[in-house]
């Protein structure tokens, strides 16, 4: 990554390349990388060469050939070099980074190559900068290329960082989404996915390394807004070993073309010339699907479905609100043991249960405080008093719990319940688990169970209801149709969205699993 949050924002300067040379710019390169506490606070994963030698290289294999290369955040340059060397025919390259001492490193690396007749390097804020009227007068055909920051909006705005995009909600979220943590972004996906509107229309190569997620998100964007992309690709990288970041990276490779329109992603382990297709991402039928050709198999089963699936009920105080089994009782987070009465009680399980083979009964209990969503909680104190007096007690931590949803609420009010969340029988999932277990789950002590908000569940009236939406649930077919479209490195595998793709009345009319 070469950009910094916290550097200079003050416009373009002209590139001035009147340093003098390097003896040997790969060891230049090598000293000028930033390492610590800017990777941690920035995002700033400086390219190693020769990561960027074998993006150029697979490219040049591919037969790009372009008239201009950018580099919107080039640090100390090692595409901007590479990409250099890998295309001599390049008439011009242009690279731009916040921050000083990169921008400085950078053009005494390009004077010691001898690229500085085609070279151009600029101080430049990436926000600030004018990219349509820079891709307006270059010639094309044009690849952008580059490792824009690993760093989220949120972490920035914790450090105080200013350095950020103009605020809007460019994901579309709705709702809660937008207060509850989904609206939280990476800066890298901001840049992309106005790249790729940029470049939409214009005969350009879009080569960047960045999180798989953020590709997966920034190749949905542009599908649904229907950008002009011919084709695209993923090459799985090792971010351990060149950045020393766990975590799932790739190489993005759009390649652009006025009047296509594919939706579409073949997706490889590696950039090694002997790395075979894994399979093929794309958007159909407003979805984004993981493996097409598992999707086209079981496409049928897509649908509504007369039943709904819920998440669990969400409280941000578990220590005061969720009660564990003891010697000596029930006992909170605070190792309080709590008497109160059981009007307001419930047998609760969480992910870590529902996620095992062989289901327990439930050790922990929830206080669930609302049949509805918005329910006057006032009558605890008359119903309850001693539940009343116990959340009371404990009222500061309910009251400070940070999430907007519970802003001019009822007092200790929970969220995601209603007549669902307490139907005596339950099909449930883990969101948290990498897996497509479902379980059967029924009352205890003739109490519903409840979950919390990691898990999702559909409520029945009966067992043999449970049962047989189990049965459905586990079938080869609906287990291949949730795979088509599951991507196992996301944070979160299984989503109510995931989950409510599939048509449970399709699927019974089709299934040996109800016969």
């Amino acid at each position: 990554m070469m950009w910094h949050p916290n550097g200079l924002s003050e416009g373009c300067v002209e590139p001035q390349i009147t340093t003098a040379a390097a003896s040997r710019p790969e060891r230049n390169y090598k000293a000028a990388m930033k390492t610590g506490s800017s990777q941690v606070e920035f995002g700033d994963f400086q390219t190693p060469a020769g990561l960027a030698h074998s993006v150029c290289a697979y490219l040049a294999r591919l037969g790009v050939a372009p008239a201009t290369i950018i580099e919107p955040t080039c640090g100390v340059g090692a595409f901007l070099l590479e990409s250099l060397a890998a295309f001599p025919r390049a008439e011009k390259a242009l690279g731009f980074d916040i921050n000083a001492e990169y921008v400085a490193s950078c053009r005494q690396l390009i004077l010691a190559t001898g690229h500085q007749h085609r070279a151009q390097v600029t101080e430049a804020d990436f926000f600030q900068a004018d990219w349509q009227k820079l891709l307006d007068a270059a010639s094309p055909p044009l690849l952008v290329i580059g490792n824009p920051p690993w760093v989220t909006n949120a972490a920035l705005g914790a450090i105080g960082s200013s350095n950020l995009p103009v605020k809007t909600n460019f994901q579309g979220r709705k709702g809660l989404d937008a207060v509850t943590g989904k609206s939280n972004f990476d800066i890298s996906e901001w840049m992309l996915l106005h790249f790729l509107e940029w470049l939409s229309g214009r005969q350009a190569t879009l080569a960047m390394l960045c999180k798989t997620a953020v590709a997966r998100k920034v190749l949905r964007h542009g599908w649904k807004q229907g950008l002009q992309i011919e084709r695209a690709e993923l090459h799985g990288i090792n971010a351990v070993a060149n950045f020393g970041a766990s975590v799932d990276a790739c190489l993005l490779v759009c390649f652009m073309q006025p009047g296509s329109h594919s939706c579409d992603c073949d997706v490889y382990e590696s950039l090694d010339n002997s790395a075979s297709q894994q399979r093929t991402i794309g958007y159909h039928d407003e979805r984004l699907i993981a493996d097409l050709e598992l999707y086209q198999r079981r496409r049928e089963l897509a649908g509504s479905s007369s039943y709904r699936w819920r998440s669990g009920v969400k409280h941000d105080c578990a220590k005061v609100m969720e009660l564990s089994e003891s010697p000596d009782g029930l006992m909170n987070g605070f190792g309080e043991v709590v008497e109160i009465e059981d009007e307001y009680l419930y047998p609760m399980l969480k992910s870590s249960d529902v996620a095992k083979q062989a289901l327990a009964p439930p050790k922990r209990w929830m206080i669930v405080t609302q049949a509805e969503v918005g329910a006057d909680t006032s009558a605890i104190e008359t119903l309850a008093p001693q539940t009343w007096t116990y959340l009371s007690a404990h009222a500061d931590r309910l009251d400070r719990r940070g999430s907007a949803i519970y802003r001019k609420q009822p007092r200790f009010s929970v969220f995601g319940v209603g007549a669902y969340t307490f139907s005596p029988w339950k099909v449930a999932i883990s969101g948290f688990y990498k897996s497509l277990s479902f379980a059967v789950v029924g009352p205890h002590q003739g109490r519903p169970v409840v979950f919390d908000d990691t898990i999702y569940a559909i409520g029945c009236e009966t067992e043999h209801e449970a049962r047989l939406l189990h049965r459905l649930l586990m079938s080869d077919e609906a287990q291949e149709f949730y795979r088509s479209m599951i991507f196992w490195d996301a944070k979160r595998t299984i989503t109510v969205e995931l989950l409510a793709a599939l048509s449970l009345d399709k699927l019974a009319a089709t299934c040996d699993a109800v016969r």
